[in-house]
């Protein structure tokens, strides 16, 4: 792995750490700041940390697009799909312009928000 994307995970644990302290603990900030952590080390725990750094520069190559299984008009046709059998764990699709995971949970499958990202992409850009 090159030096650029190689994942410090002690420097990340730092900063967000020092981010985490700069909000009153429980506010959402430090939730989410103490959330990113342990993510970070179940990932380093797991002993998926190159996986994870291969995921990561993946999604940082401009032209990385990430595959939809099928395009929908509107949730109602969505979840008649999924209840249709054809739906997979893991499978993205696209109801309306919006990116959903098809997520399998104890005794079903359904559909969980999982924004595209040309989603997150468009959301960066600066509003005229």
């Amino acid at each position: 792995m090159s030096k650029e994307n190689e994942i410090d995970v002690e420097a990340i644990l730092e900063i967000l750490s020092d981010a985490r302290q700069r909000h009153p603990e429980g506010s959402r900030e430090w939730n989410a700041f103490q959330t990113a952590a342990f993510c970070l080390l179940y990932v380093q725990y797991s002993d998926k940390l190159e996986d994870f750094a291969t995921y990561f520069r993946e999604r940082l190559d401009p032209n990385f697009k990430t595959k939809v299984e099928r395009d929908f008009a509107t949730r109602a046709e969505a979840d008649a799909w999924v209840q249709s059998g054809k739906a997979e764990h893991r499978m993205h699709i696209r109801i309306d312009g919006k990116g959903f995971l098809v997520v399998q949970l104890p005794g079903r499958i359904t559909l969980l928000a999982s924004p595209l990202m040309e989603e997150l992409s468009m959301e960066d850009e600066p509003e005229e």
